[in-house]
């Protein structure tokens, strides 16, 4: 039993270095669109700090900051830029099909009429709708979180570094707190590498 809570431990251990040496590895940051333009304050904190480059081109991004993540946030992250095509050794073959049975009952008119009625109302049933938006999550605000945001690495899509701090209010003195004291804990956990 005792042996078991070692080798847990050391497991946990472990995680926390392969974080921190995610973290330490950042070196530019792309700062997504946030709620109440907190964006904008914690991008001024991070330059004038010198805790990490701003960039304003995702792809040129180590890590990227942003205050939700999900299917949105992973629509977004295909967006910028699209993970990679999985490798596949083999070609792609061609689909055959198969050779169509010749039709045994001769054809009327009455047989016609009912295949174009059925085919003209079966498209209609299954078609999409024309208004539909291309991706709702995207546009949606729902479940915005308040107040947690994370640092997520470009490449691989992990999460390497969260906080929790809920603004104090919404005034631009309490905003720009809020990302200072972000900015602050971001900088002394980036000097622990």
């Amino acid at each position: 039993m005792n042996a078991m809570k070692r080798f847990l431990l050391l497991l946990a251990c472990s995680g926390a270095l392969a974080c921190a040496a995610d973290l330490a590895n950042a070196r530019t940051v792309y700062v997504l669109t946030m709620s109440r333009g907190l964006d904008q304050y914690l991008a001024n904190r991070l330059t004038n700090g010198h805790v990490l480059q701003v960039v304003t081109d995702p792809k040129l991004a180590d890590v990227i900051l942003t205050d939700r993540i999900g299917d949105a946030f992973q629509a977004q992250l295909e967006s910028i830029s699209p993970s990679p095509a999985p490798d596949t050794d083999e070609e792609e073959k061609p689909a055959t099909k198969p050779a169509a049975k010749p039709d045994t009952k001769p054809d009327t008119k009455a047989d016609t009429k009912a295949d174009a009625k059925d085919n003209q109302a079966g498209s209609t049933m299954f078609t999409p709708p024309v208004n539909k938006l291309a991706n709702p999550a995207l546009a949606s605000t729902f479940g915005r979180n308040k107040g947690t945001i994370f640092l997520v690495d470009a490449k691989t899509r992990e999460v390497v570094w969260s906080i929790y701090d809920p603004p104090k209010g919404f005034a631009s003195k309490q905003m720009d707190r809020t990302a200072s004291d972000i900015v602050d804990r971001l900088k002394r956990d980036l000097q622990k590498k």
